[in-house]
């Protein structure tokens, strides 16, 4: 077997790699700021909607603000696009096929049509080829809008985090020096992990003849889901139907909001990479899950294969297409 530095063997190492530094890294950003944020007195409530939401959505940021740091922000924008594709025909499919999943009202009104109505709205930005640092400013504003929704939306419902569900210590014992040394090796991992990730999602596009934007979609994509696809398989293995579609839906509105937003701010993100097709599919798979969820209030497992089939399509045309996406 060929493993010199130019082989596809050693490029998949390297995803492989990087999406485990990836995982570790967002773990140790995870746990040391919660940590943090518990022992200066922010409460589990506020803790659980915001920091430990950014610290799971902290890989695809790394993975996007480092793809359009090095000028490949059709990773960047393929893999917000990939992502949001992926958790609901790949991760939810796959939830629904192991176990029907019941779908509240609450969630239709509110996250769903939240989410629809920001897949939108990205779409009408990128109409020009590029989403700006104006429009990167909206969504940032759109970000902390929605996250001051779900606070004052979990507060009325006299909804409690407990402190046993962040996996936080009840004592404020420990010294915080050690809090504040996790955070800083969790970034720096984070950061070595995407540099190594997004050199072996490079090293494999160049290989096949595929282009960044095709990569991003689908392998960087992809590789950015797995903790999503992990928790919901677990969930729904678990009957806990409730996290594997909040974990999906959630997921989808930070990636537009946070990821794009956040990397906005810094680069103009170059859209032209990415086809009408991709906005449709993403935006139709979003659209799609609320009939399917109003048919007896539940994803049904002929739901889920539906979804899943879309996937497996969609990625077996962007891979006997490739030279549309140069």
């Amino acid at each position: 077997m060929d493993i010199s530095t130019d082989s596809i063997p050693f490029a998949i190492a390297l995803l492989i790699l990087g999406t485990v530094m990836l995982y570790y890294g967002a773990e140790g950003l995870v746990k040391g700021s919660v940590k943090l944020a518990f022992r200066i007195g922010i409460t589990p409530l506020i803790i659980g909607l915001t920091v430990v939401a950014f610290g799971t959505s902290s890989p695809e940021l790394v993975v996007s603000l480092s793809a359009a740091y090095q000028g490949s922000s059709e990773i960047a924008i393929g893999n917000v696009i990939g992502s949001n594709i992926c958790n609901i025909a790949l991760i939810l499919g796959i939830a629904a096929l192991i176990r029907p999943i019941h779908v509240k009202m609450q969630l239709i009104k509110t996250d769903i049509a939240i989410m629809i109505a920001f897949s939108i709205l990205v779409f009408l930005f990128i109409i020009d080829g590029e989403i700006s640092q104006f429009e990167g400013v909206i969504l940032v504003v759109s970000l902390f809008a929605y996250i001051y929704y779900n606070v004052w939306l979990t507060k009325k419902n006299n909804k409690k985090i407990e402190l046993d569900d962040l996996d936080i210590p009840k004592s404020k014992t420990d010294k915080p020096i050690l809090d504040i040394l996790l955070i800083i090796a969790g970034l720096l991992i984070l950061m070595l992990g995407a540099h190594t990730f997004l050199e072996g999602a490079i090293r494999i596009a160049k290989y096949i003849g595929a282009s960044n934007a095709i990569i991003g979609l689908t392998v960087v994509a992809f590789g950015t889901s797995l903790p999503e696809l992990a928790t919901s398989v677990v969930a729904s293995i678990k009957n806990e139907g409730d996290i594997s579609i909040g974990n999906a839906i959630g997921s989808n509105i930070f990636n537009l909001l946070m990821i794009l937003g956040v990397t906005g701010l810094f680069y103009s993100i170059n859209t032209s990479g990415i086809s009408y097709l991709d906005y449709g599919v993403m935006i139709g798979t979003s659209v799609i899950i609320v009939p399917m969820a109003l048919m007896g209030m539940r994803i049904s497992r002929m739901n889920g294969a539906t979804l899943l089939l879309i996937y497996i399509v969609y990625i077996g045309y962007l891979f006997t297409n490739l030279q549309t996406y140069d």
